[in-house]
């Protein structure tokens, strides 16, 4: 729980303010209710009016006092809690912004859902739940069990004995028994959280596929073994509450045992009777919460030791401590004897690859699926460390803060993102002080000014991934990175998963678009090369092949037979488009 600890260690002053409230109200409590016994008690004596009124002064004052100061706990306890809660989310959110987005990729996003919400929102439970009730249940306990000695030994003897019990044995048994529930019951939450992210995010393809009943069973499977958990959770707290009732009953005999002797002895006045039955019974009810607590503390163990698996995954690009400045006005990028991997346990994805981009230039990497396309991608933009040279200007850009190179360098990966706002604000992401002229201009640029003018609401038309199709979606992304007016321009697959006359247009509008600026094209689409000017055949992590798009068809090779399967593919397509409608075809 040290990551827990430490967040909620920043409002120590508050949280101390909040356990002296808590300690005043429950110590109010008990007074209270042995005041309030002591006074009956006397009354029914039928003593003079004036021997009752210091007693009928303190029964208002504990109870006025155990109200306020209770509110006043409440409010400073929960104002600090949720102070450390945002200090800790926060720190939790910025170690998985560095991790992103190679060091997070055996995580999948529900469970990361669930780490960031969930378990974190746990940590409230430490302040409030674990360890202000054990600090008022412990105070109280030695006041009460004090104060009782010193009426009546033998009673505070008993009321210790069985207050002792109730601080340690109840709460260890209650934990016992739900002790592997709770240690299950985050990694449960957070694959329930997987099962329903995943089911919504392919929602599509299952019901395409007829396989929405599977994707239901496996939620429901889920959610019994959570259930399951929780009721094991519910039993271990029954234990804890019935035990806490059956001591709390056994304290207020003994207690009364004890002190009738003292009473008929005339050493103590028969209203202390009262008072001695009681006060166990007050004690006992800030006792009585320490099952709870137990099982509260695994919980909050069990989500600290998921958020700190998190916290302890190794940075995949550590930047240096005195990072270089970014060059200044035109790069030349320079990669020599590149190599990367994916883990220190993984074989190299790239093996040895060079390669030079120089300002206005604008180059290709082409190669098959797994040749390391989008390793490269991911190195360029220091999301992943690497081997070898990489150079801006000739400067190492891992001497340089990643936050500094991908200010020079800008991505456009192959399934773009697009957050649930306005197309303004998404917009926006690439440049903040970007004008409505601006926004505007940048769509019609990338072709999506028909588009805007068939929204109801223009730019401030709220839009999401569901709302656009990929070609619009990928658009917008284009759009995004030339606001960012980035010096290197890195395509990552934009044309993945779209159909072969969306990915033709979009192609034709990318090259133009960046006519004249320092580009670099990953595709395994051949389409529109010859306008580039290099173009790298990346295959099995290395380079085979450079050189134009006629240079590199003259060559043969897999650069010469991709272009002629992508050829053969457009001729049958421009046939098939001239058949009639309805023409029966004759196999």
């Amino acid at each position: 729980m040290g990551l827990m600890g430490a967040a909620m260690r920043t409002q120590r002053w508050r949280l101390g303010s909040a356990a002296l409230f808590g300690v005043v109200a429950s110590l109010s409590t008990v007074a209270l209710l042995g005041t309030s016994g002591w006074l009956i008690s006397y009354a029914a004596q039928m003593p003079p009016v004036l021997a009752l009124s210091v007693a009928a002064v303190m029964v208002r004052s504990f109870a006025l006092s155990r109200s306020v100061f209770r509110y006043l706990e409440r409010v400073v306890g929960h104002d600090a809690a949720f102070r450390g809660l945002t200090g800790l989310r926060v720190r939790v959110f910025d170690r998985l912004e560095r991790l992103a987005p190679v060091g997070l990729r055996r995580y999948s996003g529900g469970d990361l859902l669930a780490r960031l919400v969930a378990d974190v929102d746990t940590a409230v439970d430490l302040p409030l739940r674990v360890v202000l009730p054990w600090l008022q249940a412990v105070i109280v306990s030695v006041a009460t069990v004090a104060f009782l000695a010193w009426l009546v030994p033998g009673a505070g003897v008993a009321l210790g004995i069985v207050l002792l019990l109730g601080l340690t044995v109840v709460p260890w048994l209650s934990a016992r028994m739900a002790l592997h529930a709770e240690r299950r019951s985050a990694t449960a939450r957070g694959a329930l959280s997987t099962s329903v992210v995943l089911s919504l995010h392919g929602s599509a393809d299952l019901l395409a596929f007829g396989a929405t009943p599977v994707a239901i069973a496996d939620i429901r499977r889920r959610d019994v073994d959570l259930t399951a958990i929780a009721r094991r959770e519910s039993a271990g707290l029954g234990l804890g509450v019935g035990l806490s009732t059956a001591l709390q009953g056994a304290a207020v005999v003994l207690c009364v045992i004890a002190a009738i002797p003292a009473v008929v002895e005339g050493r103590i006045e028969p209203q202390w009777l009262a008072v001695a039955a009681l006060l166990p019974l007050a004690a006992y009810d800030v006792v009585a919460t320490l099952p709870t607590a137990a099982l509260a503390r695994l919980r909050v163990r069990a989500a600290a030791d998921r958020l700190q698996e998190v916290i302890d995954e190794p940075l995949p690009v550590r930047d240096p401590q005195q990072a270089d400045p970014a060059p200044r006005g035109d790069v030349v990028l320079t990669c020599r004897d590149l190599r990367a991997r994916w883990s220190p346990a993984a074989e190299p994805t790239l093996r040895g690859v060079s390669l030079t981009l120089r300002p206005n230039e604008r180059i290709a990497v082409v190669g098959p699926s797994g040749a390391g396309k989008s390793t490269l991608a991911n190195v360029l933009l220091r999301f992943l460390s690497y081997e070898g040279d990489i150079t801006l200007n000739g400067v190492p850009i891992d001497l340089m803060d990643g936050d500094e190179v991908r200010g020079v360098v800008g991505l456009m990966q192959q399934d773009a993102h697009v957050f649930d706002t306005t197309l303004r604000d998404n917009l926006r992401i690439g440049r903040i002080d970007a004008d409505d002229d601006a926004l505007r201009a940048v769509l019609a640029r990338v072709g999506l000014a028909a588009w805007l003018s068939s929204l109801p609401q223009g730019l401030d038309t709220r839009v999401s991934s569901p709302t656009m199709s990929g070609g619009e979606r990928q658009r917008l992304a284009l759009a995004r990175l030339l606001l960012a007016e980035r010096r290197i321009l890195v395509f990552d697959e934009p044309t993945e998963h779209l159909d072969p006359g969306t990915a033709g247009a979009l192609t034709d509008d990318l090259l133009e678009v960046t006519r004249g600026r320092a580009t670099i094209l990953i595709t395994h689409r051949l389409r529109g090369l010859d306008d580039v000017d290099r173009i790298y055949v990346l295959i099995n992590g290395q380079i085979r092949a450079e050189g134009t798009h006629e240079e590199l068809v003259a060559q043969g090779g897999w650069y010469a037979e991709r272009w002629a399967q992508e050829v053969e593919r457009g001729d049958l397509a421009a046939l098939t488009a001239q058949i009639p409608p309805g023409t029966a075809l004759i196999r």
